[in-house]
């Protein structure tokens, strides 16, 4: 083209569209980006399908994922229909033209700007809202589930007379339906509103009517519907009062009626209702009359009524009629209050027994050996021996235990042997080169459980195992040994391809295996390979040669966990503990079916309420709850799950309880009958502790029998759980396990205990315990031994302190003296034993000290009626706190440390010489990197030194010693005999480790 501007041309810069290879470009990148995000959406759900289907519990998956969809779909467009439906009778229903004004002109601009996209912004709004409805509604699956399969409970409430589960099932859906409703009343309402100003059916400045007959109609009765679900409400609302949570200054926490909810609440309730519906009605006559005076005087009348009868008169009746007699008008309900919570939390049949607590004071010898059929005191603490677990079974710093380990009962010779265990499971952070291949397919398992006596430790105050070494052996029977899924296994693992895992170390190296189980998914297809790598974001999954035909990828591996997966509807309890049944390794769950729908039963939060001192040191004992508040608990299925294939069994064990059977309607298959568990499995099964948590703290309160209502009321009788008095954590003690005799039995039971102590005072005010042998006709029963409140009987924590501060046993002067070293005291389980109308307390005394930093018992404190012993064995403080024969320290033998001193020169030269030896063989020890020959040289001048003393002490026939006084270094270091080879094995008193 000329030019025609005069001046000097240039280069010209076309501004226009991209170039076609751009936009391919553009378009290219945005179809990969959506892919891509569909592809992520898509890897979460085939790697949670692939999941279930590999433990066979794809219908919980299945059930799970249809339920939320059809909730999702059928209140998102029920929802988006009647927002929708509502914008288009308000568009449909403007007037044909619009009043001549300033306003309306405004509003022409609006009306003409989006009159192109009326269709698309009816599709955007209505599409916004049934989407959040649909999220919403989705969420509700449980509530759901359960309204479809309720079973009835055939019990009814007291006030309604209605069946329980009325208020545990269908109460709940009825208000989800009745939220939803309100929630698209007043979308629409604010939808129609918005449309008919827009259109000119509502006018706020225009000069005649502010509304046309048809939006007033319109609008009428969207309020009409407004007001009538509020009379619904007000109706769900009596039946509401049965399940709902107030304070009362008399108890706390409380739910269900009291006087004024019966006698102001229930009545206010139905006159408001009958007031709604009547107003209601009035909008609705809107449609004929075409005036809103009558239903804005109703609306008024309503809302006056409401604040009237509703909220002052119940205050009136409260105030004057209530306080001035509270004690008399609430005593009915408080008597329903116990019934029902008594009855929700299966504490209704705990026998309450009067109980002396003041045992014999004279011939107490004759207890000596009653004490020992009442009770197997365990001596062992499985929360404070860990760590010498760990010092003598470790084997390997990719192996760790638990730091707190579980009680459980073997059977030897015929003979049933309280027996602390725990498992050698793999420990990530100990394996000695940290990589990918490393963490995911060469460390993949650990390796056999280790256990020991619970009621005895050796000469050196080390756990006397039954079960040790690794491979493990000793008296457990033949059982898998590796540990594929456990309470650390936190990572997911690649097994059974080309990669070959680490086993185990022997003498001769580090022995490889591969898994041949069939747990977890299979990673040949590419498909799956690709869909973990995304889900997991680790891309080499995809990629990795390591990775080929038969590797599998083991994921969500902890027992809880893993249970919590396959039934998301159970509550499940804290400990979850191994067991060897049938050759395998078994990890017991027990998991719980709660509501909060019991009426007239107190609710309680289960996180609060499972708390203890154990919990808050270690929070993988939590309780995994579905639902915190609860009034109604039972411990319904007892699951397991296979330390090496990982496979998960429900088994029902409440037959009765109508929670678990509408789960098991709504999850056909599921769960098991309680005739398929093994005789080998029941006979480790127990009592679960979170249960007997929660029973506890409400048998603070709901000891008291429902006719004794006025007690309650008074408070007089409230008790509390009592903090461990063997820290300064403040939190409450922990129930222990122990094989015991109460005096009602027979013999002796395994069973779960605690004490409880008078509200604000120290003292001892009931004993509890519950049997904990399952498949035995008195399991579950609960049985308190109330003690007098006219004398005192010390609690845990006095008893504590007069340990603490006893002169007399030199137990002051031995505390000091040990944390005035490189040493500290751990005191061991306080138990509480009820022996001939008195209580026994026994407590081990462990001392953690020198560089191997693990608690080793060294003492036991036992005190009965006033008198304490403080004792290097249980045997010695039990004969001297009862008198009997023998009670001073039997002579050492051998293998029971250095005798005593003598004035025998030859005597004490050789405890010199054994002095010199033992100090040898701890510097030997304590170095940066153990001298194992010159320790093993002390050992053996140790032994030749106390030979000597031995002898020479036996040929002058001085006494073994009236203290059983023991040379063993009250620094936790081991006595005469080595306590740990090289390879970290324990010595059994037998052998020198080491190079002795």
């Amino acid at each position: 083209m000329p030019d025609r501007g005069g001046g000097p041309t240039g280069p010209r810069i076309r501004v226009g569209r991209p170039s076609r290879r751009a936009r391919t470009l553009l378009m290219t990148l945005g179809v990969l980006a959506v892919l891509g995000m569909a592809f992520v959406m898509f890897a979460g759900f085939w790697t949670d399908w692939l999941w279930y289907r590999s433990v066979s519990y794809s219908s919980v998956f299945t059930t799970t994922l249809w339920t939320k969809v059809g909730l999702f779909f059928v209140f998102g467009l029920l929802m988006a229909a009647a927002v929708g439906f509502n914008v288009w009778l308000a568009h449909r229903l403007r007037p044909p033209l619009s009043a001549m004004s300033m306003e309306q002109q405004s509003l022409d601009r609006y009306r003409m700007g989006i009159a192109p996209y009326k269709k698309w912004l009816l599709l955007g709004i209505t599409a916004l809202v049934g989407l959040i409805a649909g999220a919403s509604a989705s969420s509700q699956w449980r509530t759901w589930l359960m309204w479809v399969n309720g079973v009835p409970f055939h019990q009814k409430d007291p006030q309604f007379h209605l069946d329980v589960a009325f208020y545990a099932f269908d109460l709940p859906w009825y208000r989800f339906l009745l939220g939803f409703g309100f929630a698209a009343a007043v979308l629409s309402l604010i939808a129609a509103t918005l449309t008919h100003y827009l259109y000119g059916g509502l006018r706020v400045t225009s000069p005649g009517a502010r509304a046309t007959a048809a939006a007033t109609g319109h609008l009428s009765v969207l309020l009409g519907v407004f007001v009538a679900l509020k009379a619904i409400a007000y109706w769900l609302d009596r039946y509401g009062l049965a399940v709902k949570s107030s304070d009362f200054k008399a108890t706390g926490n409380w739910t269900g009626l009291r006087y004024v909810d019966a006698n102001a609440y229930l009545p206010a309730k139905t006159i408001l209702f009958c007031i709604a519906v009547i107003c209601a009605l009035l909008f609705f006559a809107t449609l004929w009359r075409r005036t809103w005076q009558l239903p804005v005087i109703g609306f008024g009348l309503m809302v006056l009524s409401a604040i009237l009868i509703g909220g002052l008169y119940p205050a009136l009746v409260q105030k004057f009629e209530v306080e001035p007699n509270e004690q008399a008008k609430e005593a009915p309900y408080v008597k329903k209050n116990i019934e029902a919570t008594r009855k929700a939390y299966g504490i209704d049949d705990a026998k309450v027994t009067e109980y002396p607590g003041e045992g014999a004071t004279e011939d107490r010898s004759k207890l000596r050996d009653v004490a020992d059929a009442t009770a197997s005191i365990r001596m062992l603490d499985p929360n404070l021996v860990s760590p010498t677990f760990q010092q003598l079974q470790q084997m390997k710093g990719y192996y760790a235990f638990p730091t707190n380990l579980d009680v459980d009962r073997y059977t030897k010779d015929g003979k049933v042997q309280d027996t602390v265990i725990g498992l050698r499971e793999l420990n990530l952070q100990g394996i000695p080169k940290q990589n990918w291949i490393n963490n995911h397919f060469r460390y993949t398992h650990g390796f056999g459980a280790v256990a020991a006596k619970g009621t005895t430790a050796d000469s050196n105050g080390q756990p006397v195992f039954t079960e040790s070494d690794l491979p493990s052996t000793g008296d457990l029977p033949t059982y898998e040994q590796r540990i594929y899924y456990g309470e650390k296994t936190s990572t997911y693992s690649i097994v059974g391809g080309p990669q070959k895992e680490i086993d185990y170390p022997d003498a001769s190296g580090e022995k490889t295996t591969s898994y041949r189980g069939k747990s977890g998914v299979s990673l040949s297809d590419p498909l799956n390979r690709a869909a973990y790598a995304v889900a997991f974001n680790e891309p080499q999954i995809f990629y990795s040669g390591a990775i080929g035909k038969g590797s599998r990828i083991l994921y969500n591996r902890m027992p809880k966990e893993r249970v919590e997966a396959v039934a998301p509807w159970l509550t499940i309890d804290g400990d979850a503990y191994p067991a060897i049944v049938d050759g395998k390794i078994q990890w017991i769950v027990d998991a719980y079916t709660t509501t909060n729908g019991y009426p007239y039963a107190s609710r309680t939060t289960l996180g609060d309420t499972t708390a203890d001192s154990l919990t808050a040191a270690n929070t993988q004992r939590a309780v995994l709850a579905q639902q915190n508040q609860v009034n109604y608990i039972r411990n319904s299925v007892k699951a397991t799950v296979d330390a090496y294939s990982g496979e998960v069994k429900l088994y029902q064990w409440d037959t009765e309880d109508p929670v678990l059977k509408t789960w098991m309607k709504a999850f056909p298959g599921t769960v098991e009958p309680k005739s398929d568990i093994s005789s080998a499995l029941m006979d480790h099964l127990r009592y679960p502790q979170d249960l007997f948590k929660v029973q506890r703290e409400l048998l603070t309160r709901y000891h008291v029998e429902p006719k004794d209502a006025q007690t309650f009321l008074s408070g007089s009788e409230v008790w509390q759980v009592p903090d461990d008095p063997t820290n300064k954590s403040g939190d409450a003690v922990p129930p222990y396990y122990l094989s015991m005799k109460m005096p009602d039995q027979q013999s002796q039971a395994f069973s779960l205990t605690t004490t409880f102590t008078p509200n604000g005072r120290d003292n001892l005010s009931a004993f509890m315990a519950v049997d904990s042998e399952a498949g035995k006709s008195g399991y579950g029963q609960i049985r308190i031994l109330k003690l007098p409140t006219s004398t005192t009987v010390g609690g845990p924590k006095q008893v504590q302190s007069q340990f603490n501060s006893n002169s007399q046993q030199n137990i002051a002067e031995f505390v000091r003296l040990i944390r005035g070293g490189d040493s500290e005291i751990e005191y061991g389980n306080l138990l509480t034993i009820p022996l001939d109308g008195g209580l026994l307390y026994v407590e081990p005394v462990y001392v953690r000290g020198g560089e191997l930093k693990m608690p080793l018992l060294r003492k036991v404190l036992v005190t009965y009626g006033g008198t304490t012993a403080f004792e290097d064995t249980l045997d010695a403080a039990l004969n001297k706190v009862f008198g009997a024969e023998g009670s001073a320290t039997p002579p050492p033998d051998k293998d029971s440390g250095t005798p005593p001193p003598s004035g025998n020169p030859t005597v004490q030269q050789a405890l010199e010489d054994a002095q010199k030896a033992f100090e040898a063989g701890q510097k030997a020890l304590n170095k940066a990197q153990p001298d194992w020959p010159a320790y093993g040289e002390a050992q053996k001048d140790l032994e030749s030194a106390l030979k000597k003393a031995e002898e020479a002490q036996s040929k002058t026939g001085a006494a073994g010693g009236k203290d059983g006084a023991s040379s063993t270094p009250a620094d936790g270091s081991p006595g005469d005999k080595p306590s740990a080879s090289p390879s970290g094995s324990p010595g059994d008193g037998s052998k020198a480790s080491g190079g002795g």
